[in-house]
């Protein structure tokens, strides 16, 4: 499908999708709604500890080199798998002004690197991260008791409710270790319910600009 580079209202880019009237982002912000879902509300629940995390999404690489810039601040290592079924292309992603737009200009090499490295092969972006990129359809995860925390940032519900259903967290819920975390952005009443279901305990939380909610779940 096409797809747009459009800006978002804090300044930083995302990609637009016209015939889904979906964006890979926030409009009312990417870098400001990645940051209080996945960075506000998961990686710092895990202050100074390693830490495995699952992207369900790797998409333009955001949530990744922003889970990087942290990661030394926390004191964390991080072992970190993005799943991509559909990986954008490097001519879309050298248009992403994330190192600029988060005024860290020197660390655009970390940002390139995260997308010109292999596919399917772990790689040391750094002494303390681990990054791998898994081509492969969110249905496939077939793992157990690995993560520690999930980034729940696939498209939403009203053009992709398959990613949403009790079989999905089930898979995600399984790939979890004990006491695990899971954030997402999206905090619909039927997807409470899928997660809850595959034996979450599940809280809201007040979402990100220009979202009332978010869901946090937990893994007992």
């Amino acid at each position: 499908m096409k797809r747009q580079i459009i800006h978002t209202a804090d300044g930083s880019t995302t990609l637009h999708i016209p015939e889904w009237e979906e964006s890979y982002h926030s409009k009312h912000g990417a870098i400001q709604e990645a940051y209080h879902v996945f960075i506000h509300s998961g990686l710092s629940l895990f202050e100074g500890k390693s830490v495995a995390v699952l992207e369900m999404g790797f998409g333009t690489g955001l949530n990744a080199f922003i889970t990087w810039l942290e990661h030394e601040k926390r004191g964390q290592s991080i072992d970190y798998v993005g799943l991509e079924a559909y990986p954008i292309a490097q001519e879309e992603a050298a248009q992403m002004n994330y190192p600029s737009a988060l005024d860290v200009a020197d660390h655009q090499g970390i940002f390139n690197t995260m997308h010109e490295l292999p596919w399917n092969q772990p790689t040391a972006i750094s002494a303390h991260f681990t990054l791998t990129k898994r081509q492969q359809f969110f249905q496939d995860l077939n793992e157990f008791e690995r993560y520690d925390l999930v980034y729940f940032d696939a498209f939403g519900f009203r053009v992709q409710p398959e990613l949403w259903n009790p079989a999905m967290f089930q898979k995600v819920y399984t790939a979890m270790r004990k006491g695990g975390v899971l954030v997402t952005y999206a905090c619909r009443t039927s997807i409470k319910k899928a997660m809850l279901e595959a034996g979450f305990t599940v809280e809201k939380l007040p979402g990100a600009p220009g979202k009332r909610e978010m869901l946090r779940a937990f893994k007992n």
